[in-house]
């Protein structure tokens, strides 16, 4: 079988049988298609190749040609490319396809993941920086109370509109991973804040945060409202900033609210089945990289009952 031809089939099955996400269907296939350049690389014609040629050195160079290409990828980013690799070679063994076995490429070990997180002392300290008789500082505040309520994540918050969200029942659904939808929860002082955020807003615009740095007459007459809308890097940027100023010494960004989320739920003996639910984690393994931050609190729980 071709590759290139088996490589266009694999893409539908991803879409049409697995339900991937367009992001990630785009990721498999940019992987792919780097196994080609790698293939021309080495005067090897990709249009031609057949699968059956395809050996455990040729892998292995490939992972070479990674580096080689980039001495300072990261061994997540190479590993990335060997997974994606794997699973196309999943695909061809369930079609009975003559090729190299998935399960011979290894994966290069890396070191636990380490989770940044706020502790309690330092989460009231960030929240206490906005001054919520500003309009701008009411909306950053309500922003990071938001995530920190929730757990979404920051791609999640930024498409948020005001009709998603349901600030009497404080709730509301994320649809996440293209098809798959989860509810999500606000506290109601996050709810709250929102709604002041809101009544304080002199427009009718769709997106639930918007930006407040344009003349008012300039944003009236703005005919594109996504224009409005806060960026990924803008909201991360806001964060440090509030971090600096609340003297947390700690690299935080939007994410590590989401991490404070989920650990403040673990430390408060929270499901964690229900936690994986609540953050949108396909895979149970991915939450339960929370679980080594509650390690201290069940050494002192053990103390309280077994003396």
């Amino acid at each position: 079988m071709n590759f290139k031809d088996f490589h266009i089939k694999f893409l539908d099955y991803l879409e049409v049988i697995q339900n991937k996400s367009k992001k990630t269907i785009e990721q498999y296939n940019r992987h792919l298609e780097k196994f080609w350049d790698y293939l021309e690389e080495n005067n090897i014609d990709s249009y031609n190749f057949d699968l059956k040629d395809l050996t455990l050195d040729l892998a292995e160079w490939f992972r070479k040609f990674l580096y080689k290409e980039n001495p300072n990828i990261s061994i997540k980013t190479a590993n990335a490319y060997m997974i994606s690799l794997r699973a196309f070679l999943k695909y061809a063994q369930k079609k009975q396809i003559k090729t190299l076995p998935p399960t011979s490429i290894e994966l290069i070990k890396t070191e636990n993941r380490q989770i940044e997180f706020l502790t309690e002392e330092e989460l009231e300290r960030l929240f206490n920086v906005p001054d919520i008789n500003t309009l701008v500082w009411l909306r950053d505040l309500a922003i990071m109370k938001c995530i920190y309520s929730t757990g979404l994540r920051i791609s999640e918050l930024v498409n948020l509109n005001i009709n998603d969200i349901n600030l009497d029942r404080r709730e509301f659904a994320i649809r996440w991973k293209w098809r798959k939808v989860r509810v999500v929860f606000l506290t109601k002082e996050a709810a709250l804040l929102i709604k002041k955020y809101l009544e304080k807003r002199n427009d009718n615009f769709s997106p639930l945060f918007i930006r407040h740095n344009l003349k008012q007459e300039t944003i009236l007459s703005l005919k594109d409202e996504e224009k409005l809308r806060l960026t990924r890097f803008f909201i991360t940027k806001m964060i440090k900033n509030y971090a600096q100023k609340a003297f947390i010494l700690k690299n935080v960004s939007a994410h590590t609210l989401r991490h404070s989320f989920a650990t403040t739920l673990l430390n408060n003996w929270a499901d964690i089945r229900s936690i994986q639910e609540m953050l949108g984690h396909s895979n149970i393994s991915t939450t339960q990289v929370y679980t080594h931050v509650t390690n201290p609190k069940l050494k002192e729980t053990h103390k309280k009952f077994m003396k």
